[in-house]
């Protein structure tokens, strides 16, 4: 069980490590999307491509120019026993063994292969491509949870004055309660006030906690345990929208990337289309090979004996029945004891058998030489075609979709980004008039001339007041963030 343990420590402590990276306890806009750039699981795992595609370019230019070289060897074990071959038998009295080797190498031009490296290389643009969409989708987005901290901390700010406000105004009636001027009901009202001051201002805190543990999953790093710790530093001010929209969509247009990234997809695609294309032309295939053999008898006596006796067999014959019948014919005798199976025989046959494994017999050099034309394949070659010619003409109305989809964000942000900006200086207003109605209901109450419940009414009027100011604040802000996705670019 232990063991199981460490192993499954060594799996998963590299990615904890990884989760666990130490954060600032003052975290900017730059530090948190730096951070995010390192860590973002989604963000890695779109990085992940580039390597692939890289070799998807090599791979395709050094099968244009190199040969594929192959090396193999191998041993082998053959037992005693009889095989037949058609009409003939072949038997072993003594199992062998066998070692080989082979060197091969092939060279292939094709069509395809001829437009591989301009496919590829499309391909591993589009890849490039992609990535600097997630790079552009990932600032976006921990821009727009930065923003959104930021707001949940204004609001607990508002939140914690509320609170301050309500225990002078409890102050204020229990002042007035005392002298006679105002009723148990305002002290109790003024209690009640207080207590859900209380619990707006502890909401408003867990909020921020909340939103700073989302801010922490986008960034693809462990929040502390005292998330509190972690202090959000950048300010962002306020200013009238200085753009114009044709310049945004001229902007847009070229740098967008999520058209970009199709636009890179589409150029694929076309050669994809000519990838195709080129299977109709004849293919041409070099191919060469060296190799060599060896082999051992696992028992080399049984062979020498089995020599030795036919070597005997023979020797008898010509002493017997050559040599008696040439004498008689008047012709030159043979010489019996050629046929004999001597020492030197003996020696030069074990020999050739310690030579397994590594002293090779060579083998003939092959080469070879093929051209291949296709004349029918059964519509294979127009159906490629086809696929990758559809395919090529959705991917041209996928960018013209997100080319019209672009014209429509750019312009959907910029008028929201003016109308946030107008929107902040009427909750300006509104916020002002909101603060002097609360302090003309507090003073009119701490004279008598008004009523505790109109001095409630005041103050549901300014907190309201206060939060719509932060809310058109940060919704500009966010505005601003979205503009500046649709753009491509950043405009601040």
């Amino acid at each position: 069980m232990r063991h199981v343990l460490m192993t499954v420590g060594l799996v998963v402590c590299p990615s904890l490590v990884v989760a666990q990276q130490s954060v600032p306890a003052t975290l900017s806009l730059a530090d948190a999307v730096a951070i995010a750039r390192e860590h973002n699981p989604n963000y890695r795992q779109t990085l992940n491509n580039r390597g692939p595609s890289a070799w998807a370019v090599r791979n395709a230019f050094s099968s244009l120019l190199l040969p594929t070289v192959t090396a193999s060897g191998g041993i082998g074990y053959s037992g005693p026993g009889q095989q037949r071959f058609l009409t003939a038998n072949f038997s072993q009295n003594v199992a062998t063994l066998s070692s080989s080797y082979s060197l091969g190498l092939n060279w292939e031009l094709s069509g395809s292969t001829l437009s591989q490296p301009g496919l590829k290389r499309a391909q591993d643009n589009a890849t490039e491509a992609d990535i600097a969409g997630a790079a552009r989708n990932l600032v976006t987005t921990v821009t727009q949870q930065y923003f959104t901290v930021l707001q949940a901390r204004e609001n607990a700010e508002v939140a914690r004055k509320q609170l301050n406000r309500n225990e002078e105004f409890l102050k204020l009636a229990q002042a007035r309660y005392a002298v006679g001027q105002a009723t148990l009901i305002d002290v109790r009202q003024a209690q009640v006030a207080r207590g859900q001051a209380e619990v707006a201002l502890l909401q408003a805190q867990t909020a921020v906690s909340v939103e700073k543990l989302r801010l922490f999953e986008q960034l693809g790093v462990m929040a502390p345990l005292n998330v509190d710790s972690i202090q959000l530093t950048d300010t962002f001010p306020v200013a009238a929208p200085p753009w114009k929209l044709e310049e945004l969509l001229t902007m847009a247009e070229a740098q967008n990337p999520a058209l970009q990234a199709l636009r890179a997809r589409e150029r694929a695609a076309n050669w994809g289309v000519r990838a195709a294309a080129a299977s109709y032309g004849p293919s041409l295939s070099v191919s060469a090979q060296w190799s060599g053999f060896t082999q051992k008898y696992s028992n080399i006596d049984p062979i020498i004996r089995g020599q030795q006796a036919q070597g005997s067999a023979q020797f008898n014959n010509c002493m017997d029945v050559e040599n008696p019948i040439r004498l008689k014919a008047g012709v030159p005798l043979l010489d019996c004891g050629s046929f004999l199976f001597g020492n030197q025989q003996e020696q030069v046959l074990r020999s050739q058998n310690a030579l397994y494994p590594f002293t090779f017999t060579q083998q003939p050099f092959q080469a070879r030489l093929t051209v291949t034309v296709p004349i029918w394949l059964n519509f294979s070659q127009p159906m490629q075609v086809a696929e990758a010619k559809a395919n090529h003409q959705d991917l041209e109305e996928s960018v013209r979709a997100r080319g019209l989809g672009v014209q429509t964000e750019v312009s959907q942000g910029y008028l929201t980004v003016s109308t946030a900006y107008r929107t902040i200086a009427i909750q300006d207003t509104n916020r002002s008039a909101a603060r002097e109605q609360l302090q003309l209901a507090t003073e009119r109450y701490r004279i008598g001339s008004g009523t505790f419940f109109e001095l409630l009414d005041a103050q549901v009027a300014s907190l309201r007041a206060e939060y719509d100011y932060v809310a058109a604040v940060y919704s500009y802000h966010k505005a601003v963030a979205g503009l500046e996705a649709a753009v491509g670019r950043p405009l601040r």
